[in-house]
């Protein structure tokens, strides 16, 4: 095998499909995870994430002698950090897996490298990360092209967008930026919009923030709607039909790594300025909440109107319709909730995307609707659009199944 081009930190739903991407190129890369049994998969030439046409790139650039996994870095020319970025406290965003990341490569690091952040991250960690180096190799003060650039893809169509959609490029300098776009360019069809890395920082930030605002006023609607007895998902329709109103669809909350995360990377360093965004996110948690305690209502309901206890589906664990992830997923706290308050029911749990869960049973769609009293609709996922509208069932829709 050739030198090494490219090592990435962090083999996980994003530093995959990325690798996967650039090996496609036929560029060589040398992928990096503290996790041994991802990286065996990988050298295998298998996946641990499911995503499509992903295995098949995985493979082909394994075999091709272009992707390696390791649980070590190597030198390269390009180091992209693509690692977690979880809370700490109350929703204070925790870099220790960068810092560790880029502490780990800066041995390897030489003059001209680039080394690149795609982690979604607080403002200014990408300069924290500069002065890190600088602190520990300052005989490369100036001489490394050091950048931020955050991913924009779709949970199941990730392979697609991470060459089709733009990126926003921002470097510690304008030599930075310019050097990450022509390494972008290999790979990306999207266009490619040059900042600074703040202002990427801030970019990635807000672009999530502003659709949980957002979604936000879609699940207020539909608070206020349960208690006026209007149809929301009709309401919705007929105030979109205005030229300039555009209204998103309710859910049980909001889950995914990115639109429930990264509001609060806003909200923790600037609490006083981020109203807005840290109301919305309160709304989209209460809802999550307010979905449980609905269950839990008609569940009583049931008891006094029949004299016996009612079985119940939760139907969907994932954060969004018609894929597996259940990372952060409203669903998921929802149906825990639930079953922390059950007095000896019936619960079947439904996740048609997955097969098997450390801590739920699942039950088959079909079997668990045709067995159910009660239906609650958590997830949108295509499936359920297929099951019957049962008069004899009382069905509580949270995602639009049925709308």
């Amino acid at each position: 095998m050739s030198k090494v081009k490219v090592v990435t930190i962090g083999l996980g739903y994003i530093g995959l499909p990325t690798s996967a991407l650039i090996a496609k190129s036929g560029i060589h890369v040398h992928g990096v995870d503290i996790d041994e049994s991802i990286v065996n998969t990988i050298n295998q030439g298998k996946t641990h994430i499911v995503e499509p046409s992903l295995n098949i790139a995985v493979e082909n650039a394994v075999n091709n002698g272009f992707l390696k996994a390791s649980s070590a870095p190597v030198e390269a020319d390009v180091y992209l950090i693509v690692v977690p970025t979880p809370f700490k406290g109350n929703h204070e965003p925790d870099i220790s897996y960068i810092d560790a990341a880029t502490r780990n490569i800066i041995p390897f690091l030489k003059e001209d490298d680039l080394y690149i952040i795609e982690s979604t991250s607080p403002i200014g960690t990408t300069e924290k990360m500069m002065n890190l180096i600088y602190t520990i190799r300052p005989l490369l003060k100036g001489k490394l092209n050091i950048a931020y650039c955050p991913e924009r893809v779709l949970p199941g169509n990730i392979m697609h967008e991470l060459v089709h959609n733009d990126r926003v490029i921002g470097g510690i300098d304008e030599k930075s930026t310019q050097k990450a776009i022509e390494f972008y360019k290999q790979f990306v069809k999207g266009e490619l919009h040059a900042t600074n890395s703040k202002t990427a920082e801030m970019c990635k930030l807000i672009e999530n923030s502003s659709r949980d605002v957002q979604i936000a006023f879609a699940n207020e609607l539909s608070l206020i709607c349960d208690k006026t007895g209007i149809n929301v998902w009709e309401l919705i329709s007929l105030a979109n039909k205005h030229p300039r109103v555009n209204i998103l669809q309710p859910g049980c909350g909001v889950g995914g790594h990115c639109i429930a995360v990264d509001p609060y990377f806003i909200v923790s360093d600037y609490p006083m300025e981020s109203k807005i965004i840290g109301m919305a996110r309160e709304v989209n948690n209460y809802k999550s909440f307010w979905c449980a305690e609905k269950i839990q209502n008609e569940k009583l309901k049931f008891e006094l109107k029949h004299g016996r206890k009612p079985s119940i589906a939760l139907m969907g664990l994932a954060f969004k319709p018609n894929i597996d992830d259940l990372r952060e997923s409203p669903a998921k706290y929802i149906a825990q909730k639930v079953l922390q308050n059950t007095n000896n029911e019936e619960y079947f749990i439904v996740e048609p995307n997955i097969t098997e869960h450390t801590i739920f049973k699942l039950t088959n769609y079909k079997e668990a609707f045709k067995k159910a009293d009660i239906v609650a609709y958590l997830v949108a996922h295509n499936e359920f659009k297929t099951l019957p509208v049962d008069a004899d069932k009382v069905v509580l829709d949270f995602c639009g199944v049925n709308k």
